[in-house]
């Protein structure tokens, strides 16, 4: 039986996405006859491959099925503008902006607000009223609602769960964290403009073998809503108001980073100790805070004023948020 020549050939798709072959093989009936005479092999024609004009690939056309991500879901609200991750369902940061005339205002009432769930995020991302019931932590505020009481649109949006984060209670939320929400409002004694951002951090711990690792709770049934390990604030004292709003400013600004673990802390402790460079937030967060923020512009928070506390019991704190001068400072 003769041989016989099988030829596959795959034709080239749609678009530069796909690729040709071909290949010849055998049958398997075929017989082969070793040569009679030996002779050398003649050489094999010149082949020249003609150059590329466009990439043979198309990973781009992924995205005719949908866009991965990750999707930073944008929050702007009368009191404050945050971005949302979806993986931990708590925010990657929360902006806000404070003056003497927003804390002067009495129009909010936060017994009038309640705690609800971000609808604008897809329901299997978002953080929800159930993660929290019995989890031994606090619905607790990025931007605090003693911040927005300028209307009770704006303390209401204060309390989305897209501003919360599980924090410990006893002993930092209702106490040392209180204390330092209470010492940024009181920036506004000498700074016009008062800019905050804040969110959580999910910070390594060296282990008893040397090793560095991440380790956070997850709270919920299912396990949704990630227990961050600590928390930050990076603060914009102005010492110029903006001339109109929205238009960026000219003056000096006093810069200011501090990063808590989410526990308890002694109200003895001076907040100086939880003082960090603004880059060491932007590496531990991977966000940039002060990109567009020329150094000739910059000073340091800490220099410019006594960066403590004032310490109040929280019942006093809760009853008047903006009572008397405090007698304890740390």
């Amino acid at each position: 039986m003769p041989p016989s020549l099988v030829l596959l050939a795959a034709g080239a798709a749609a678009g530069a996405a796909a690729t040709s072959a071909a290949f010849l093989s055998l049958s398997k009936d075929q017989k082969q006859t070793p040569p009679t005479t030996s002779t050398a092999p003649s050489p094999s024609p010149s082949y020249q491959k003609a150059p590329l004009t466009a990439p043979p690939i198309d990973p781009a056309g992924l995205f005719q099925y949908g866009f991965p991500g990750p999707v930073s879901d944008l929050r702007p609200a009368p009191s404050l503008i945050s971005s949302f991750d979806r993986r931990t369902r708590n925010p990657h940061w929360v902006a806000e902006h404070i003056t003497p005339a927003s804390l002067s205002h009495r129009e909010g009432d936060r017994k009038h607000s309640a705690f609800v769930e971000d609808f604008s995020i897809p329901v299997a991302f978002r953080a929800k009223l159930a993660d929290y019931f019995r989890s031994g932590y606090d619905r607790g505020h990025q931007v605090p609602a003693a911040d927005a009481k300028w209307s009770q649109e704006a303390m209401d949006a204060t309390f989305s769960l897209s501003n919360m984060c599980p924090q410990v209670g006893d002993g930092f939320n209702r106490d040392y964290w209180a204390h330092f929400e209470d010492f940024c409002r009181r920036l506004t004694h000498k700074y016009p403009s008062v800019r905050i951002v804040t969110g959580p951090l999910y910070l390594p711990k060296k282990e008893q073998d040397g090793k560095w690792r991440v380790n956070y709770e997850v709270i919920g049934s299912p396990p949704n809503v990630a227990v961050p390990t600590h928390f930050y604030k990076v603060i914009f004292a102005e010492e110029q108001a903006p001339a109109t709003p929205g238009t960026p400013g000219t003056g000096l600004v006093a810069l200011g980073a501090f990063v808590l673990p989410n526990a308890r802390i002694s109200n003895d402790k001076p907040l100086g100790d939880f003082e960090v460079p603004v880059e060491a937030v932007e590496r531990a967060s991977g966000l940039e805070f002060a990109s567009k923020l020329p150094q000739a512009r910059r000073k340091k928070l800490c220099k410019e004023i006594n960066c403590s506390l004032v310490v109040r019991e929280y019942a006093e704190r809760q009853s008047n948020l903006m009572g008397s001068s405090p007698t304890r400072r740390r």
